[in-house]
């Protein structure tokens, strides 16, 4: 379900997918989403900010761009097409001037329990908000809750972590470097993900006002 209810005459949007965090050695950092299910129908984005501190947005429609950038703070927005394929843990990213290919490994410790966490509770805002400072402990700099903008609130429910391995990364053709930390952290949104470069499976939940 991608629509529920919220209460006082707020609705709630609810999106399935995956997060990558990916740092590389030019200082360039970039948030994949990967959405299996969303309000949009199935999606990806990809969200960038440069060494300098340029923040770029690269969004498939312009629906799903002015969502995005309406919650998430973008300096440059462009509406190109976002295609994502998955195969035996390597992920390969085509949106607009950037192009990306990385692998995951197994998960750790904390990606096993992750998975033992039921679906049902992990989707809950309630859960989110009970998760956010300890996830805040593990993984400096990562909120599971806040505001969103424009009177929005948002909740991350974790599902699922693994670590990225291997990255290759280009922005308009130029190679970004090897992987590297996401360091310092992106400045999006009320948080960052987390350092260690990483895919993770969220639920996410945006409450917006009266429609």
């Amino acid at each position: 379900m991608s629509r529920i209810l919220g209460g006082a005459g707020r609705s709630r949007l609810r999106f399935d997918g995956w997060i990558a965090g990916l740092g590389t050695a030019s200082g360039t950092r970039i948030v994949l989403g990967h959405w299996e299910v969303s309000p949009f129908g199935r999606f990806s984005d990809v969200m960038l900010e440069r060494a300098d501190g340029e923040r770029l947005l690269f969004a498939p429609t312009p629906e799903t761009a002015g969502f995005i950038s309406g919650i998430y703070t973008f300096d440059t927005v462009r509406i190109a097409p976002v295609d994502v394929s998955v195969a035996d843990g390597t992920w390969t990213v085509t949106a607009g001037p950037v192009d990306l290919c990385f692998a995951t490994g197994r998960r750790g410790a904390l990606g096993l329990l992750l998975c033992a966490v039921p679906g049902v509770l992990a989707r809950r805002p309630a859960w989110s908000a009970l998760t956010d400072r300890p996830a805040g402990v593990l993984l400096p700099g990562v909120r599971t809750r806040g505001s969103a903008g424009a009177g929005r609130r948002e909740w991350y429910g974790a599902r699922d972590l693994r670590p990225v391995c291997a990255l290759s990364a280009a922005l308009e053709g130029r190679d970004l470097g090897e992987l590297a930390p996401v360091e310092p952290p992106v400045r999006f949104g009320f948080g960052s993900v987390p350092a260690k470069p990483a895919v993770t499976r969220v639920t996410t939940t945006v409450e917006a006002g009266p429609e």
